[in-house]
């Protein structure tokens, strides 16, 4: 009960415990809907989604989860709502908040986040920014949980471009005890402020904290290898440049994978681009959770809007 109220737009301001406390409700949701039991914590609750990004899980996710908890969701596409035709962010957050009891929002700035949230009377949850997506990465912790039996003390190599995804990884990694490796080319690393809490973090929770451009060192002894697209959303003029400077050297091959230790699992957060960041032998093989990972989403946002709103 101690996070009910509380925007949920970075992993920073919550702790370790605070982490546990949505990881363990989200198991609990998960075993339930498995007998199929759905508990109805949000009757008569409604999230208001925005999206100003184009969505599959983070819809998909955030609609059945509402349903499945009693209440419900409205999609909200940022070009259809007068944000679209010159509307604050401001005005916008304070006119939802007399009629949802909470707010996602998936953006390309996570200024426009922090503005809901200073401006909403409920919480609001990043769904995606290009800074961060934690939500993300509360399903990577749970799907981890669930195949190797804990998180602290294993080790997970991230391999690609330092972006929103591998700054979540960092920081949820970090506090939770599990040692990260991020191997990305110099001119793509993570952002230095995520680097720099997640290194203040491991000093708590006694992980490792590692940035190199060398991926066969990086993957070395690895329980879980994880990689994401080289060209995010908005990046798309940079794609030339961007294949250029990762492929081959930072693609997630089985050769690659062999060098991690030989019960390691493959996650990405999705969607992949096969043959890009990854091959298909990888992927669709036995070691991939990838599938588990994605429905995962739904179960860890249950979590979340459970103790959130």
């Amino acid at each position: 009960m101690e996070i009910r109220g509380r925007d949920f737009l970075t992993m920073k301001e919550y702790s370790s415990e605070d982490i546990w406390q949505i990881l363990k409700i989200s198991k609990q949701l998960k075993k339930e809907a498995s007998t199929g039991r759905f508990r109805p914590l949000l009757k008569n609750k409604t999230l208001g989604m925005i999206f100003q990004k184009p969505s599959t899980r983070t819809r998909v996710s955030f609609e059945v989860a509402m349903r499945q908890l009693g209440g419900s969701a409205l999609y909200l596409s940022w070009n259809e709502l007068q944000l679209g035709r010159g509307e604050t962010v401001a005005d916008t957050a304070r006119v939802l908040a007399r009629y949802v009891n909470g707010i996602m929002a998936r953006v390309f700035a996570h200024s426009d986040l922090e503005e809901l949230a200073k401006n909403a009377d409920v919480p609001v949850i990043n769904g995606l920014s290009d800074l961060c997506h934690p939500v993300q990465i509360l399903a990577d912790l749970l799907t981890i949980l669930e195949k190797k039996g804990k998180l602290k003390g294993l080790k997970l190599t991230y391999i690609g471009d330092g972006n929103n995804v591998c700054n979540s990884l960092l920081l949820g990694c970090a506090k939770m005890g599990v040692n990260i490796s991020v191997a990305c080319p110099e001119r793509y690393k993570p952002d230095d402020r995520f680097i720099k809490w997640a290194e203040e973090e491991s000093g708590l929770s006694r992980a490792t904290v590692e940035i190199t451009n060398e991926p066969e060192q990086a993957v070395m002894d690895a329980d879980i290898t994880y990689t994401d697209v080289i060209v995010s959303m908005g990046q798309e003029a940079e794609r030339g440049e961007r294949e250029k400077v990762f492929l081959p050297k930072y693609r997630v091959t089985e050769n690659l994978f062999k060098r991690a230790s030989k019960d390691a699992i493959f996650m990405h957060d999705l969607p992949a681009h096969r043959g890009e960041e990854v091959t298909n032998e990888v992927i669709d093989g036995p070691r991939s959770v990838v599938w588990n990972q994605a429905e995962n989403r739904l179960h860890a946002t249950k979590g979340l809007l459970s103790l959130l709103i």
